[in-house]
């Protein structure tokens, strides 16, 4: 299960969504915390200058500070009081300068008592005229940390009194607990939230990836009809097609494949039995001696034939194996497809087949392998004939494709033609569309295979075109080229 595609991506999923969310508390409980500490802090300002505000204007300098303070310890309380209100969570005091504390307002003021002395090492800076802002337990009179402000007040340069003005720290994060609660809150339910997309979306990619397993692997045991079932338009579902596609593929190769070796051997086994049968009849003297060159003649027939079987099997070997070389040199195609024509002759007479050859020029030179050229003119006419009707026509036609600077060789018959659904697959090894063997009882589907790879080694095309029924016409490039003796 550890080891599976989904736990690994949900284990990396949810890492990222954690640290993710961390990181967000850590910013957010900072920024929180920032903001909530300079907040208090400007409200202890001004609440601090507030009240020295109000006790200089109103203080009499010929009095003593502590008498001020008691004969009007009413209206200043109230002020006091009102400055808490508008300020929450913060204790305002006043002090005489020796630190004893006079009188104070707020919600700390059950910590410091009335006639409490404060501690004076940190009101040094206090006596001296500045004030002092600070956040710790001032010098243990508090329990907890407080931030204090302590504003000297100065009259003719001499310390008469003090305003403090304090806060508890450790209430000013309450705010960033409570954000980092929702926070920590919201994260869970979209970690949830994203589990369950997650474990879906998993399931969509994941699913058809077994069936592909299960398919390839049905495949490795040589069973090429199962498919992989295909959901959605997304790239998990062209992996599927493509694999519905090869299956397909190897299918048919497979199918190809058991049809060549049937092939294959009834063609061995046919023209062996042939020349088995007539020697052993002119051997044991059953066949007359005046009837034996006939039957001899039939005998080299049958070898000949085995002997095309044999070279186009060595030729798809050698191919396949790439140790077939092609050697490019100026040669005249048109003689090369009328000689081919010449040795066609009997066949032709024997369909009483009506011939057009149409050259464009007298001679016409393409750069290409001779031999392999005239392999592949020989087998297409060889096909031409074969597969036309008595009667038909068979045409070859070379002309130039002047803004290609290429020639272009097509060789026509009218005859059986080649049905639409099997023109894409001609071209592919053991493929025969004459499949009952009406007609074509030599081939292996070899032949236009061998074409195929030999103009493709020339860095040519070739293709075909038919209707069933009535024509067939194949097609192939070669570079032009000026003739031998003016290049």
């Amino acid at each position: 299960m550890f080891k599976s595609l989904f736990f690994k991506y949900i284990t990396a999923f949810m890492l990222i969504i954690v640290v993710s969310f961390m990181l967000l508390i850590l910013i957010i409980g900072n920024i929180i915390s920032g903001y909530s500490e300079e907040m208090k802090a400007d409200v202890i300002t001004n609440s601090a200058n507030a009240a020295y505000t109000y006790v200089d204007q109103n203080y009499q300098k010929d009095v003593p500070f502590a008498q001020y303070i008691e004969e009007n310890a009413d209206s200043i309380s109230q002020i006091l009081q009102a400055l808490t209100v508008n300020s929450d969570g913060t204790t305002i005091m006043l002090a005489d300068a020796d630190g004893t504390l006079l009188i104070g307002r707020g919600v700390e003021q059950d910590c410091l008592q009335v006639g409490q002395v404060l501690p004076m090492d940190d009101l040094q800076q206090v006596l001296g005229g500045q004030y002092v802002f600070t956040t710790d337990t001032f010098d243990g009179a508090f329990e907890q940390a407080h931030t204090v402000h302590a504003h000297p007040l100065l009259h003719e340069g001499r310390v008469y009194g003090i305003v403090l003005v304090c806060a508890d720290s450790s209430g000013w994060g309450d705010l960033r607990d409570s954000t980092v609660q929702v926070i920590v809150a919201a994260s869970l339910w979209v970690m949830l939230a994203a589990l369950i997309s997650f474990y879906f979306i998993t399931e969509r990619i994941i699913t058809p990836l077994k069936e592909m397993s299960r398919a390839a692997k049905s495949f490795a045991a040589g069973k090429f009809d199962v498919r992989v079932p295909v959901h959605g338009n997304d790239e998990v579902a062209d992996l599927a097609r493509a694999m519905n596609n090869m299956a397909q593929s190897l299918e048919a190769l497979d199918n190809m494949r058991t049809s060549f070796m049937a092939n294959v051997s009834h063609d061995l086994r046919t023209p062996m039995t042939t020349i088995s049968g007539f020697i052993d009849g002119i051997l044991d003297g059953v066949i007359p001696a005046d009837q034996q060159t006939y039957y001899l003649g039939i005998v080299s027939e049958e070898v000949k034939r085995l002997s095309r079987l044999v070279s186009q099997l060595l030729d798809l070997s050698r191919i396949q194996a790439g140790d077939r070389k092609f050697v490019a040199a100026p040669f005249d195609i048109c003689e090369v497809s009328r000689l081919i024509l010449i040795s066609f002759e009997q066949k032709i007479d024997q369909k009483h087949l009506d011939v057009e050859f149409d050259c464009e020029d007298e001679n016409m030179f393409v750069l290409a392998d001779r031999d392999a050229m005239y392999q592949i003119v020989y087998n297409l006419v060889d096909n031409a004939v074969k597969f036309s009707t008595e009667r038909g026509t068979l045409r070859i036609r070379i002309d130039r494709i002047k803004k290609a600077d290429k020639v272009r060789i097509r060789v026509y018959n009218q005859g059986q033609g080649i049905p639409k659904e099997d023109l894409p697959y001609v071209f592919e090894r053991f493929y025969k569309s004459d499949k009952s063997r009406g007609l074509d009882k030599k081939g292996v589907g070899l032949g236009l295979y061998i074409a195929k790879t030999i103009v493709e080694a020339h860095r040519e095309s070739i293709s075909v075109d038919s209707v069933a029924g009535e024509w067939c016409e194949f097609t192939f490039t070669l570079p032009l080229v000026d003739a031998p003796e003016k290049a």
